[in-house]
């Protein structure tokens, strides 16, 4: 497992909705955040405006991550290389357990920061370096020629490697908005400081 440095916790602009005003639906993602992440602000603020909230869970994880062309448990170690990247404890706190849950090992969560070791196979590898591709932190990413030839070598169809791309995306979007709207707790290794105490 990963060891985790979080910073003060999330204090958004935008009004927080107590749990027991949200609608049932986002009652049921509240306890399932605090059960798996140890926080709720993003439902909280979630409730401002259910339906975005329930898109995101409903289509974009019901539909492409959870399914989709390429199997979960690769996403599963996506995700979490990209929070890890990104520095969101929010994140990381349920990554971990959804990774494993997916079969993702405790020896590769370990081994997350190097590509090359052993514990991955070559489309483990072709995923962890499309991460670092994707990353908030690196503007001059790109799918180069030896990536995708890594993807190609290691089975990959195009249409698998599009769609981990447009997962990344999505993933790495919402870290920026997480992080923008302070609806998180951010590691100390997070690229995105947390605003000023005052302002």
């Amino acid at each position: 497992m990963t060891e985790h440095s979080p910073m003060p916790g999330p204090n958004p602009m935008l009004a927080r909705v107590r749990r027991e005003d949200l609608p049932p639906r986002l009652a049921e993602m509240w306890d399932a955040a605090m059960r798996d992440r140890d926080e709720a602000v993003l439902i909280e603020v979630a409730g401002n405006a259910p339906e975005s909230i329930e898109w995101y869970y409903d289509r974009f994880y019901g539909e492409m991550f959870h399914q989709g062309r390429v199997e979960a448990r690769l996403k599963q170690l996506m995700r979490l290389k990209l929070s890890t990247l990104h520095g969101c404890a929010f994140c990381n706190r349920g990554n971990e357990k959804a990774a494993l849950a997916a079969g993702v090992t405790a020896a590769q969560i370990a081994a997350l920061g190097d590509v090359a070791a052993p514990v991955f196979d070559a489309r483990e590898r072709a995923v962890l370096k499309l991460c670092e591709e994707m990353t908030l932190s690196n503007m001059a990413g790109h799918l180069s020629r030896a990536l995708h030839a890594e993807f190609r070598a290691a089975g990959f169809e195009d249409g698998e490697t599009f769609e981990l791309g447009m997962v990344a995306a999505v993933l790495t979007g919402m870290a920026k908005f997480l992080f923008t709207f302070d609806l998180v707790s951010r590691e100390a290794v997070c690229p995105i400081a947390p605003p000023p105490a005052a302002g």
